[in-house]
């Protein structure tokens, strides 16, 4: 009888280790466009806040998060990787990740805002296009 329970109770954890493992707990839809823009969106957000508003930090946060997410998803599909959407969208993010390694503490520039800003416009247009 001891046996059955200890073999009963295995069972259990290892579905509920695989149920939780497989859930997914992240902001992604699936849907790639629909997720791009909610990325552009977080994006802009943390990138047009003041630099001395409180919530800046939060803000910063969640977009360093979404954007890990983003990548890890469609990193490596095939058939996303290679739309205009997502390279563009590449560029936007290694440029602004490259300004936050090399100076943590300043603001972004406003030369790079409008950069990012105008990436971000050729995303949406590419979503709103299909490619």
């Amino acid at each position: 009888m001891k046996k059955i329970f200890s073999r009963l109770f295995a069972l259990v954890l290892v579905v509920a280790i695989a149920l939780v493992g497989c859930s997914s707990s992240g902001s992604l839809t699936g849907n790639y466009q629909q997720d791009t823009l909610a990325l552009v969106d977080s994006l802009r957000t943390a990138i047009e806040l003041p630099e001395d508003a409180p919530e800046k930090k939060t803000a910063q946060a969640e977009a360093r998060d979404r954007i890990n997410e983003f990548f890890s998803r469609y990193r490596r599909d095939p058939s996303v990787s290679k739309q205009v959407s997502f390279t563009t969208m590449r560029t936007a993010i290694d440029s602004l990740a490259g300004h936050y390694n090399s100076y943590p503490n300043r603001p972004i520039p406003s030369k790079l805002k409008k950069r990012l800003e105008q990436e971000f416009r050729q995303v949406e247009s590419a979503i709103q296009r299909g490619a």
